[in-house]
């Protein structure tokens, strides 16, 4: 197993156990750039991996109260239509155009992760204290999970860092429980991407489980050192990766 799987792999986990987001789109590049797998067979491999630690992850942070299963399933059941379609979509277009759509993704990820945090209470904790519009939020979620769904097929990203913020603003859930949530919707898109992908694309099945055994143990690490490192610290340090990362994919497309 060479070094690259190992630190790719355990990045990946840690970043899922911190933020409940963040997992392809370090291991996508990892993939293409230190393993020189093929963009369409990371992408998919990529959408397996995370598929998996996700999972665990989540499990994780259900047995501590943290996922709401009633969020899950409704924006999970739209969002893994929308994710088969966009890996169906993913398998024709262009990679040139799936590359550049990555990387503007990672651009507007660090964005979010840089920009200064103002406290706020989610808008249907205010709209609905008592949850007498619960059905207009759902169907916003349902609506996000579509949306998000067809970009995390056509690029193989999970989509946490807009499932996070999404969570907290139309259905009112804490910070915790909307990481945890993520976590479970991610899973259950990765899944559906990565299916469908699979026959379609080369998949290199034994570097994916070495690359998936190290995101899972750093999964575990990243949930036990989330509360003890400072947030704000961290979502930085993210950010600016991220900055380099999608130059860095950017550059090499155009050349």
């Amino acid at each position: 197993m060479s070094l690259a799987v190992l630190f790719a792999g355990l990045f990946t986990g840690l970043l899922l156990g911190v933020f409940g987001s963040g997992g392809s789109i370090v291991t996508t590049p990892a993939l293409l750039y230190l393993l020189n797998i093929e963009p369409k067979s990371a992408i998919a491999m990529s959408l397996g991996i995370v598929a998996i630690t996700a999972t665990i992850t989540s499990i994780q942070h259900w047995w501590k109260g943290n996922v709401n299963l009633k969020v899950t399933a409704v924006f999970g059941a739209f969002g893994v239509i929308g994710t088969y379609g966009g890996a169906l979509l993913g398998v024709i277009t262009p990679v040139a155009v799936q590359l550049t759509i990555f990387a503007l993704v990672m651009y507007a990820a660090a964005w979010k992760m840089l920009k200064k945090k103002h406290k706020s209470v989610g808008a249907a904790a205010v709209d609905c204290p008592d949850g007498s519009c619960d059905e207009f939020q759902y169907t916003h979620i349902a609506i996000h999970g579509v949306t998000v769904g067809v970009l995390t097929g056509v690029v193989g990203v999970g989509g946490g860092f807009l499932i996070v913020p999404a969570l907290v603003l139309l259905s009112g859930l804490s910070m915790k429980e909307a990481v945890g949530t993520s976590l479970s919707i991610v899973a259950l898109k990765s899944f559906a991407g990565f299916a469908g992908y699979a026959g379609a694309v080369e998949i290199d099945y034994m570097l994916m489980a070495n690359f998936t055994a190290i995101a899972v143990a750093g999964s575990f690490v990243g949930s036990l050192i989330s509360n003890r490192l400072p947030a704000a610290l961290l979502q930085r340090g993210f950010g600016i990766f991220l900055v380099f990362v999608a130059s860095y994919i950017i550059l090499k497309t155009l050349i």
